[in-house]
C-alpha cells in the first residue's frame, strides 16, 4: 500500500509513503503507479475562504482523479462529507459537492462515502468537547441532532469498498453508528460526560453567538481555530443524520462500536497522551 504524506511519518509496515501533495502531480503518478484503487481520504475541513475549499477539495480531487486515470486505475473510492447534502449552508460543503460531481462523472468506477461526525483516538476537531466537559460544561449549537462514527468503523468501511463491489458501484453510502434517529446534541454531549466521569451542563448557542465565538475563535487560533464562521454556518442546521436508504449494504459492512464505549476508549486514549 502506497500513502501520500507532507511530513516524514515513522516506518509502518506494509505501507510505503510518498512525499508529495495534492497540488504535486507528479507525486500523485508516483502514489498511483502499480496501485489497483484510490481510496481518496485528504481534504481541506478549515480554510480561511473558498479559494482554499476550492484548492484542497475540488481541484485536489481532480488531480486525484487525473492521477489515478494516467496509472489506469479503474476502482476510485472518495471520502466526501454529509456537508455535501446542504452546499448552500457553507463554502465547505458546496466544494465538498463540487468534489462528488467530479467523482461521479469522472467514468470511473467509483463509489462515494459521506461520514457523519467521526471521533475516536487522534482526534483533533471534537477534542474541545472532551476539554470543555473535563471541567463539567458542552457548549452546544442550537437544538438538533446528529449521526456519528468510529474512526476505526469508518476505516473498515473504507477498505471492504476498495475490490470492486457491483452493489457499490456508482453509489453514494451514508453510514453511522447504528443508532436509529441518531443523537441530539445534548444526548451527546452528556455522553460525552459520561464517558469521562463527569456531569455536564449544557448550553445551546443560538447561530448568531456561534458566529461571534467563531470570530473570537479566529482571533485567538487564527487558521488553527475549530470554530470559524463557515462551521458555524453548517454547525446550525438542525439535522446531521444519515438517510438509512444509503447506508452501505449489511454484507458488506456494518458498525462494531457503540458510541459510548468508543467515547470511552477516546478518552483512555487522550489521557494516556496527556491531553486531558
Amino acid at each position: 500500500m502506497r500513502a501520500l504524506t507532507r511530513r516524514d511519518q515513522p516506518k509502518k509496515p506494509g505501507v510505503t509513503w510518498v512525499h508529495g501533495a495534492l497540488d504535486l502531480p507528479d507525486s500523485l503518478i508516483e502514489l498511483c503507479d502499480g496501485a489497483n484503487a484510490v481510496l481518496h481520504v485528504a481534504g481541506v475541513v478549515n480554510a480561511p475562504d473558498s479559494a482554499g475549499f476550492e484548492a484542497g477539495n475540488v481541484v485536489g480531487t481532480a488531480n486525484m482523479l487525473t492521477a489515478a486515470k494516467e496509472a489506469g486505475i479503474k476502482r476510485f473510492v472518495h471520502v466526501s462529507s454529509l456537508a455535501a447534502k446542504h452546499p448552500e449552508l457553507s463554502k465547505y460543503g458546496e466544494s465538498k459537492a463540487r468534489a462528488e460531481k467530479l467523482v461521479g462523472t469522472s467514468m470511473l468506477d467509483w463509489t462515494i462515502i459521506r461520514p457523519p461526525g467521526v471521533y475516536g483516538p487522534g482526534d483533533t476537531e471534537m477534542f474541545d468537547m472532551f476539554r470543555l466537559a473535563e471541567k463539567g460544561w458542552a457548549l452546544l449549537p442550537p437544538r438538533g441532532k446528529v449521526s456519528l462514527i468510529h474512526v476505526d468503523d469508518l476505516a473498515r468501511l473504507l477498505v471492504a469498498l476498495l475490490p470492486a463491489h457491483d452493489d457499490a458501484t456508482a453509489r453514494i453510502f451514508e453510514a453511522d453508528d447504528g443508532t436509529e434517529q441518531g443523537w441530539t446534541h445534548e444526548a451527546f454531549a452528556r455522553a460525552i460526560g459520561w464517558a469521562m466521569g463527569r456531569r455536564v451542563t449544557t448550553l445551546h448557542a443560538p447561530h448568531f453567538l456561534l458566529k461571534l465565538a467563531a470570530r473570537v475563535d479566529g482571533m485567538f487560533r487564527g487558521p488553527k481555530a475549530k470554530l470559524t464562521p463557515d462551521r458555524a454556518s453548517y454547525l446550525s442546521h438542525p439535522d446531521w443524520t444519515i438517510d438509512r436508504a444509503a447506508a452501505p449494504p449489511p454484507a458488506l459492512w456494518s458498525p462494531q462500536i457503540a458510541t459510548r464505549q468508543g467515547l470511552k476508549d477516546t478518552v483512555r486514549w487522550y489521557k494516556a497522551q496527556g491531553w486531558l
